[in-house]
């Protein structure tokens, strides 16, 4: 998810301030920070937000990888809702899939402390382990030289926020809200990494059927010229929730 651009209708709400990372000129923002707007601009119903995450067994590590950035994002969702239980699943999901990526040394601490904190219902706690954990697997996996699955990780979570936000605009429709989905600077970044990964990386099945989804989804938001419509707002999470499916539908 990004900060969107063009958000001068959304009251009390500063672009600028947004708070987030800065990678290649472009802003990624904390995703706990993203449902945070979301909860300004209205009151979501985050509990009929939350899913289940079937985790297919695999040891191919672009899957895995954007797995795990779907379920860090779903964690982010369980937290809006203040459902607990979710809260922990996605805790363990990430737990099972550090091990599978071979992070538990790097992940387990951050894992045990969002355990912890869901038996104290300390969201606030478990908003920041959850950011922590998706930084400390980034950075971890850059040192392991696998900063090709890192960019897997920011895509994957990406995905699943984006499909949560449509969501909730969709039911609650206005144009100040469907702004949040305003990202094509975000979405091209996406875009140029996965062509600048090596071939081998970037043929895989998954990633050219993100980027020609991706490749949608932008030409949506560049057409938005006078703002989103519901329709285009529909249009952009069918395609996300589309590669959700194909994320965690491995191959026979």
């Amino acid at each position: 998810m990004a900060a969107p651009q063009g958000t001068q209708g959304v009251q009390n709400f500063d672009p600028l301030a947004f708070p987030g990372q800065v990678v290649d000129d472009v802003v990624v923002p904390v995703p706990s920070e993203v449902f945070s707007v979301l909860d300004k601009l209205g009151e979501p119903n985050w509990n009929h937000e939350i899913r289940e995450v079937d985790i297919p067994t695999s040891s191919d590590r672009t899957r895995l990888s954007l797995l795990f950035g779907y379920v860090v994002a779903e964690g982010f969702v369980a937290v809006q809702a203040e459902d607990k239980e979710a809260v922990k699943e996605a805790g363990r999901d990430v737990i099972s899939l550090a091990k599978a990526l071979g992070l538990s040394k790097s992940v387990l601490p951050h894992a045990q402390s969002i355990l912890d904190a869901a038996d104290r219902s300390d969201w606030k706690a478990i908003r920041k382990e959850f950011d922590r954990t998706q930084q400390t697997v980034r950075v971890t996996m850059e040192e392991m030289k696998d900063a090709d699955l890192s960019q897997c990780v920011s895509l994957g979570g990406w995905l699943r926020g984006t499909a949560s936000v449509t969501s909730v605009v969709k039911k609650a429709f206005s144009a100040d809200r469907a702004e949040l989905l305003n990202q094509p600077m975000l979405v091209e970044h996406f875009v140029a990494t996965i062509g600048k990964m090596p071939a081998s990386t970037r043929e895989h099945d998954l990633l050219r059927s993100i980027r020609k989804g991706l490749d949608a989804v932008l030409e949506r938001m560049e057409s938005a010229v006078d703002g989103f419509t519901k329709d285009a707002v529909a249009d952009i999470g069918i395609t996300c929730e589309r590669l959700l499916s194909e994320i965690t539908t491995a191959k026979k």
